[in-house]
C-alpha cells in the first residue's frame, strides 16, 4: 500500500467537522503522482495546503522547454542578473563599486544635468554621466542618504533611461515607505524589461504595503515563474498573500451572508453519527400538537430532521428556534436546547451553540450528547485538550454510552492516534454491535495502520452483516480504489448508488457517484465521464461541497483554469466555517492569478502550458 486512505465514513470526525477527506485526498495523490495541469514551469508544481499556503516543489530543476535553446537563454539571463547584482543597491547591503568607474566621484566632480542641458550632450557623454551618477547614487543608498540617492538616480535617468536606474530609485522610495513612487518607478522598469525580477518583486512589496493583495500576488507569482521558482522568499510571499487575502475576504463573506444550512449530505452524515433514539413520549407523529406551542414546534423540528432533505433541515432550524422562543417545553427543554445547539453547530455558530449545550447540560447533566458536541466544537477551534476533557465529562455521566467512545475514537483518528482510535471503535462495537459506522471506521483505521488484511476482512463482515446499507459498499469501494482495484471498486460504487436510489430516493447520498467519477479519472483518464457523474451529483445535491471541489479539480487536470475558478468560488460560497472559506478562497485566488498571469504575460503563459516534465497540479489537501 503506497498511501493509506484517510477516509472518514458518514459518521464524520466528531460531529462531521470535515467532509469525506478520502475523496479530496485521492485527487491530491493522483495529481502528485501524475503531474496534472496548473501553475507549472519545467516540472514545478504549486501546492495549496489546507491553511491556504503555497509551496513550490521542483520535480526537475534541469528541465527546459524543447521549444527554447537550453543554454543560451539561461546564460543570457545569468549574465543579465549578474550585471544587475553588481550594479544595483539592495535593501540589506551597501552597493558595490561599479566596474566601469574606478572610484565614486566626489560631489564636486559629479556632472550637473537637467532636462535642458542633457539635450546638448553627446551619446557618449550621456553614457559616461549616467554611469557616474548611478555609482554615486549607489553609494548614497549604501549610506542611507535616500533623498540624495533619489536625486542622483533621477539625473542618471535624464541621461539614460534604464530599467536598473528606475529600480534603484524605487529601492530608495521603498526605504522611505513612499509606495506610490515605488509602484511608478518599478512599473517604468518593467515596461522596459518585462522579466526584470527585482523590479517585479519591489512592485509586489509596494502593492502588499498598500493592501492591494491581488496585484501583489500577481507580481510575486510572475516573479516565481520567471525565476524558475528558485526564490524561497518569493514563494513565501505568495503563501503569505494568499492567506492574507483569503482571511480578509472570508471575514467579509461571513459578515454579509445569512445563516444557511450546509449540504444535506453534510447534515445527514453528522446526524447519523449518533445512534438514533425514539422520540420522547408526547412528541410522536400520532400526537397532534399545536404549532403555537413550544412542544408543537419541537415536534415539527424533529420531523424535519427525519426528512433528510435540505428543505427538511431548514424547517427544523426554524422550528427549534421557535420552540425555545415559545417555551413551555416541560421535560423536553433540555432536548430543545440540544437540538438548537446542533443546528447552530452545523451553521458554524460555535459560541451560540456552546451556550445551548451548556443550558441543556444544566437542565439534564446526564445528556451525554451535549458533551460530545461541545468536544466537536473544541476540535474545530483547534483545542484538542478541551475536547478530551469533554469526553471525560461525558464518561463520568455514563461510561457505557457507545456514542462517547465512537466520537472519542473519531477525535483520536483526527489527531493520528490510530491505536487509541481502534480501541475506542472496538469498545463502541462491544457496547452496540448494530451501529454500522463503528464497523466502517474500524476498517478504515485498520487500513490506515497498514493492516490491510484485517481491514478487508472487517469490510467483508460488514457486507455480510449489513447487506442493505449503501455506505458499506461505498467505503469498501474506496479501499479497493486506493489499491488500484478499479473494476471491483466501481462495482461497489454502482451497488451503493443503486441502494441509495431504492432506500433514499428523496435524500440520496451522492458520494458513490463522485467516487466512481474519481475511479474512472484515475483508471482510464476518462475526464468526460467523470465530469458527467459529478454533474449528476450536483443535480441531485446542488450544494454538495465535495462534488464542487471534485469538479474544480477535474477541470484543472484539463487546464480549464477559468472553469475551475468558478467551482472554487462556489466552494467558498458553500463553506460552513471561516477556516473552510479561507481554504476555498485560497484555491480560488491562486487559480484566478493563473488566469491573470497568462493574460498579462503571454510568454509566461506559454511556459506554464508547455512544461517538459509533464503538467503539474494544484493539489487539494486531505481534509
Amino acid at each position: 500500500m503506497s498511501n493509506p486512505l484517510p477516509s472518514m465514513p458518514p459518521g464524520q470526525p466528531v460531529a462531521a467537522v470535515e467532509p469525506s477527506p478520502g475523496l479530496l485526498d485521492r485527487i491530491s495523490t493522483w495529481v502528485s503522482e501524475n503531474k496534472a495541469v496548473v501553475y507549472t514551469i519545467a516540472g514545478v508544481a504549486v501546492v495549496v495546503t489546507g491553511a491556504g499556503a503555497v509551496y513550490y516543489l521542483s520535480s526537475d530543476s534541469k528541465a527546459k522547454s524543447d521549444s527554447e535553446p537550453k543554454l543560451s537563454k539561461k546564460e543570457r539571463r545569468k549574465r543579465k542578473e549578474a550585471d544587475r547584482k553588481a550594479t544595483e543597491p539592495t535593501e540589506s547591503t551597501p552597493a558595490p563599486k561599479q566596474p566601469e568607474v574606478a572610484s565614486v566621484a566626489s560631489d564636486s566632480e559629479l556632472p550637473d544635468v537637467d532636462e535642458d542641458s542633457v539635450t546638448k550632450l553627446t551619446q557618449q557623454q550621456r553614457e559616461e554621466y549616467a554611469a557616474k551618477l548611478k555609482a554615486a547614487g549607489n553609494k548614497a543608498y549604501g549610506d542611507k542618504a535616500y533623498n540624495k540617492a533619489i536625486d542622483l538616480y533621477t539625473k542618471a535617468i535624464l541621461c539614460k533611461p534604464d530599467p536598473v536606474f528606475y529600480s534603484n530609485r524605487a529601492a530608495c522610495y521603498s526605504a522611505l515607505s513612499q509606495w506610490d513612487n515605488v509602484v511608478e518607478d518599478t512599473t517604468a522598469a518593467i515596461s522596459m524589461d518585462p522579466e526584470y525580477v527585482k523590479a517585479i518583486n519591489r512592485r509586489a512589496a509596494a502593492y502588499e504595503n498598500q493592501k492591494k493583495y491581488s496585484e501583489a500576488l500577481l507580481d510575486f507569482t510572475a516573479s516565481c515563474i520567471i525565476d524558475n521558482f528558485k526564490s524561497d522568499s518569493t514563494a513565501q510571499a505568495v503563501e503569505r498573500l494568499l492567506k492574507t487575502f483569503a482571511e480578509e475576504k472570508a471575514k467579509e463573506m461571513i459578515a454579509a451572508r445569512p445563516a444557511k444550512m450546509p449540504s444535506p449530505i453534510f447534515v445527514g452524515n453528522y446526524l447519523q453519527s449518533f445512534r438514533q433514539k425514539p422520540r420522547p413520549a408526547g412528541l410522536e407523529d400520532s400526537v397532534e400538537l399545536s404549532a403555537d406551542t413550544g412542544k408543537g414546534q419541537l415536534q415539527r423540528g424533529l420531523q424535519g430532521l427525519e426528512k433528510k432533505t435540505g428543505d427538511g433541515y431548514e424547517e427544523a432550524r426554524v422550528a427549534f428556534e421557535k420552540a425555545i422562543e415559545l417555551g413551555d417545553l416541560g421535560e423536553n427543554e433540555a432536548l430543545a436546547y440540544n437540538c438548537r445547539g446542533t443546528i447552530r453547530t452545523l451553521l458554524g455558530k460555535h459560541a451560540e451553540a456552546t451556550k445551548d449545550f451548556d443550558k441543556s447540560i444544566e437542565l439534564d447533566p446526564k445528556f451525554t450528547q451535549n458533551y460530545i458536541k461541545r468536544a466537536s466544537i473544541s476540535l474545530e477551534l483547534g483545542d484538542p485538550a478541551a475536547a478530551d476533557a469533554e469526553f471525560e465529562r461525558a464518561l463520568e455521566q455514563d461510561n457505557n454510552d457507545p456514542d462517547v467512545y465512537y466520537h472519542r475514537a473519531q477525535a483520536h483518528f483526527i489527531k493520528g492516534n490510530l491505536a487509541e482510535a481502534q480501541k475506542d471503535y472496538q469498545k463502541s462495537i462491544d457496547l452496540d454491535k448494530d451501529f454500522i459506522f463503528s464497523h466502517i471506521q474500524l476498517g478504515v483505521t485498520q487500513y490506515k495502520m497498514g493492516s490491510i488484511a484485517s481491514s478487508m476482512a472487517t469490510f467483508r463482515r460488514c457486507i455480510k452483516n449489513f447487506p442493505k446499507v449503501p455506505d458499506v459498499y461505498n467505503y469498501y469501494g474506496e479501499l479497493l480504489l486506493d489499491q488500484s482495484n478499479f473494476q471491483e471498486a466501481i462495482e461497489k460504487f454502482d451497488t451503493a448508488m443503486e441502494m441509495e436510489k431504492q432506500t433514499k430516493p428523496m435524500a440520496m447520498n451522492v458520494l458513490p457517484l463522485i467516487n466512481k467519477a474519481l475511479a474512472l479519472f484515475q483508471w482510464k483518464q476518462d475526464f468526460k465521464e467523470a465530469e458527467t457523474l459529478c454533474q449528476k451529483a450536483l443535480i441531485i445535491d446542488p450544494e454538495c461541497d465535495i462534488a464542487v471541489a471534485t469538479m474544480a479539480q477535474l477541470l484543472l487536470q484539463q487546464n480549464n483554469v477559468p472553469g475551475a475558478l468558478k467551482y472554487f468560488e462556489r466552494a467558498a460560497e458553500l463553506a460552513r466555517t471561516e477556516g473552510e472559506i479561507v481554504n476555498a478562497l485560497s484555491y480560488a485566488e491562486a487559480t484566478r492569478t493563473q488566469v491573470q498571469v497568462t493574460e498579462k504575460y503571454p510568454k509566461l503563459a506559454a511556459k506554464l502550458a508547455a512544461g517538459p516534465g509533464g503538467p503539474a497540479g494544484l493539489r487539494m489537501p486531505p481534509q
